[in-house]
């Protein structure tokens, strides 16, 4: 399977393609600037091993969702909708998996206060915003660091949950999550509760600055 990153140059995007390519999936970093993608692909090949180097490559983001069997939006609240917008037409009838959380700090104030937007959520606002393409929105990633992902060498210390209104794209994102050593996925059903999970991100921030450290996560028990 192909992976799309759109918007894949940042951190999180970064530590999701590295934990991707080493569990045997190719991944494609997509960005607007295609001297970016290709900069932040010799960035990731640094960190994996010959043979794994080869299933990373970069290209435009439209490029990237053309090619891409599934995409994944890593981007922050403010290029949202401009990405979906350059993006739209390439990914009809596909799976988007959107890591976008609604941060007050993306727009210049506090990284741990949650921004209500009219949709409900990030996830929500891209399912309206890409309805007439039949694109399956699912809520995921949205809750686990980039320092996790970064911190290869390790287990990753936190649960996946999993937002979305169609089952069967949900189990392929379920699969692909238990990919990355340490994870758990959990279904917590339909996309309106990306509502809360988003809002679970401001206070794993608030935790890791509070704690001083980089790695707090989630974890779902009892299931």
């Amino acid at each position: 399977m192909k992976i799309a990153m759109i918007g894949g140059t940042g951190d999180q995007g970064i530590g999701l393609a590295v934990r991707f390519v080493k569990a045997g999936e190719s991944v494609i970093i997509g960005s607007r600037d295609i001297k970016k993608a290709e900069n932040t692909v010799d960035l990731i090949k640094n960190m994996l091993d010959g043979d794994e180097a080869r299933n990373v490559i970069g290209m435009t983001s439209e490029e990237a969702a053309a090619e891409g069997d599934i995409a994944l939006l890593t981007v922050p609240l403010q290029a949202q909708m401009v990405t979906l917008r350059n993006v739209k037409d390439h990914l009809e009838n596909k799976i988007l998996i959107d890591a976008t959380v609604s941060l007050d700090g993306c727009i210049g104030g506090s990284p741990t206060r949650y921004i209500e937007v009219w949709q409900g959520s990030a996830a929500e606002r891209s399912a309206e915003f890409l309805k007439d393409k039949n694109v399956k929105v699912v809520s995921a990633f949205n809750n686990i660091s980039a320092a996790s992902l970064l911190n290869i060498g390790e287990e990753v210390e936190c649960d996946c949950l999993i937002s979305g209104d169609d089952a069967e794209a949900k189990k392929e994102v379920i699969t692909l999550a238990e990919k990355i050593p340490g994870v758990k996925a959990i279904d917590c059903g339909p996309l309106e509760n990306a509502r809360i999970v988003e809002k679970i991100t401001p206070l794993l921030i608030n935790l890791n600055i509070r704690n001083k450290i980089k790695l707090a996560g989630i974890r779902i028990t009892g299931l």
